[in-house]
């Protein structure tokens, strides 16, 4: 959490920060704790600057145990002595942010480093204590205690409505994810982590990384989730623009843990690190100069993580031969998203193979009113669950009727997601060539595609995409409809291929 400053003099170097100061000389690193009283830690008295020496010893160990040598002190003429910590010096060449600027290539550094991490977080402790800390509940009391200490910096080291918006959008995540966030937990994902993950304490030794400087004057704070944990790494990255780097430390961590997760909680925990930088940047004494502190900088991150990691139900419909489902799949592998088709579920519903053949005149057989009425509701449901989980979902079907629309409207707002309708259009002529010319699990013929562009009920809230252009454009138009915001850096792909049971 601590931004950096730098002073060199002939015989050493120096680094200070808000809360301490660094020393460099020779093979060997000391650090200082400031006597100084900050809204999230008090080093006035000089026994709580030992403790705090100590203990960041000990913390960081369990990372880089042939680093942190012990705790010394330093005795001035008159016999005070200040506690340091005695570090082994890293090779700053060898610094991940170094490297990052340098514009060296470090793919296979991140991915080294995120298995480090990965491993570390697979035996790191847990606990009912630690648990706590890794709830839905308590992550929005640190969201909003993070936004009620920034809004008195708005308007000055930050605009007013971006905290107003970056407030609204995580409450709203959180509002509809208690399931996501319960699954965390089972899945043993709160744990005693590193919480100062940033590219400026890692140095990528011939054997092995080096991960210094962890959290150690709030354990609370450093009781998280720990996809949160490596998000802070994976947001540094990403401000020093090296945002590939940052989605391959997520993805090799998540492929090395085998710890899966939606898109929308890797952008959200992202968004909340920005956010906390934002904030800390914002506190008297944090400011050294350093032009990438910028609070705004880091707000403007949090945003546009929380704009893209919003959990969002598409309904894609249309009649047949609109290219709905071949928009709704492009759609869905752009975007990161659950795509679910009504011709699947329908025919799932009842027993049949998909891929089989079970077509039957307008209103009839399985396409009669009970049948429809029944498949829109599984579609729900199974939306529902997703929804639930953290996953924006794509629905594929006709959506002729103003009724499953509004059911599909009263689903999203009951699970905080956005909802978006496309409706797809093309001419009778094309409609129909494409019909005769599919392979899908669709039944639909031409006459029955006749029926359906009929019957529709009108649908003014559906934004319309006009499929008889090329499949490339198509889908631009239609993930602008879905993200108007420009998307962060961060690739939007899940951690996993998650499934309704």
């Amino acid at each position: 959490m601590n931004e950096r400053s730098a002073v060199w003099m002939p015989w050493c170097w120096l680094e200070e920060t808000h809360s301490g100061a660094v020393v460099m000389l020779g093979d060997r690193v000391y650090k200082f704790k400031k006597p100084v009283d900050l809204a999230f830690l008090d080093f006035r008295d000089p026994q709580a600057r030992l403790q705090a020496c100590e203990r960041e010893v000990s913390l960081n160990r369990r990372l880089s145990p042939d680093v942190y040598l012990g705790v010394g002190e330093l005795r001035d003429p008159s016999g005070s002595a200040e506690p340091v910590v005695v570090m082994r010096r890293m090779p700053g060449r060898l610094q991940l942010s170094r490297m990052v600027r340098d514009h060296a290539d470090v793919t296979v550094e991140v991915q080294r480093v995120a298995r480090q991490i990965a491993t570390f977080h697979a035996r790191a402790r847990s606990g009912p204590e630690v648990v706590a800390e890794g709830t839905r509940d308590a992550l929005r009391r640190r969201w909003r205690a993070n936004i009620d200490e920034t809004r008195s910096y708005a308007g000055d080291l930050l605009d007013a409505e971006t905290v107003d918006e970056v407030a609204a959008l995580a409450t709203r995540f959180l509002d509809g994810r208690e399931d996501l966030f319960d699954d965390r937990i089972l899945r043993g994902a709160i744990v005693d982590g590193h919480g100062d993950l940033t590219a400026d304490d890692v140095f990528c030794l011939p054997n092995g990384p080096r991960l210094l400087d962890c959290l150690d004057f709030d354990d609370r704070l450093r009781y998280v989730d720990r996809l949160d944990d490596i998000a802070f790494l994976a947001m540094g990255l990403e401000r020093l623009g090296a945002p590939e780097a940052a989605a391959t430390l997520i993805e090799t961590w998540a492929e090395h843990l085998d710890d899966p997760a939606p898109a929308s909680l890797v952008h959200h925990f992202i968004a909340y690190r920005a956010f906390v930088r934002a904030k800390v940047g914002c506190l008297p004494g944090a400011a050294h100069g350093w032009p990438a502190a910028s609070p705004r900088v880091y707000a403007d991150a949090a945003l546009a993580h929380l704009r893209a990691g919003a959990v969002t139900l598409v309904l894609v419909g249309g009649p047949p031969g609109s290219g709905k489902t071949t928009l709704a799949g492009d759609v869905a592998d752009r975007l990161g998203m659950v795509v679910l088709s009504s011709d699947r579920v329908r025919k799932e519903l009842i027993g049949i193979d998909p891929c089989r053949a079970a077509a039957a005149p307008v209103g009839g057989g399985i396409y009669d009113a009970v049948h429809t009425e029944m498949t829109y509701a599984a579609l729900q449901d199974r939306a529902e669950v997703l929804l639930r989980r953290g996953e924006s979902v794509v629905l594929d079907a006709s959506w002729t009727t103003a009724t499953a629309r509004a059911a599909a409207a009263r689903l999203a707002d009951s699970v905080s997601a956005d909802l978006v309708a496309l409706r797809c259009e093309v001419d009778a002529r094309t409609a129909d060539d494409r019909i005769r010319r599919r392979t899908d699990v669709s039944d639909a013929d031409e006459i029955i595609a006749a029926a359906l562009r009929e019957a529709a009920d009108p649908w003014p809230t559906s934004h319309a995409i006009d499929t008889g252009g090329s499949r490339a454009e198509c889908l631009e138009v239609a993930c602008s409809r879905i993200r108007p915001h420009a998307p962060p850096h961060a690739r939007p792909r899940r951690l996993s291929q998650m499934e309704p049971d």
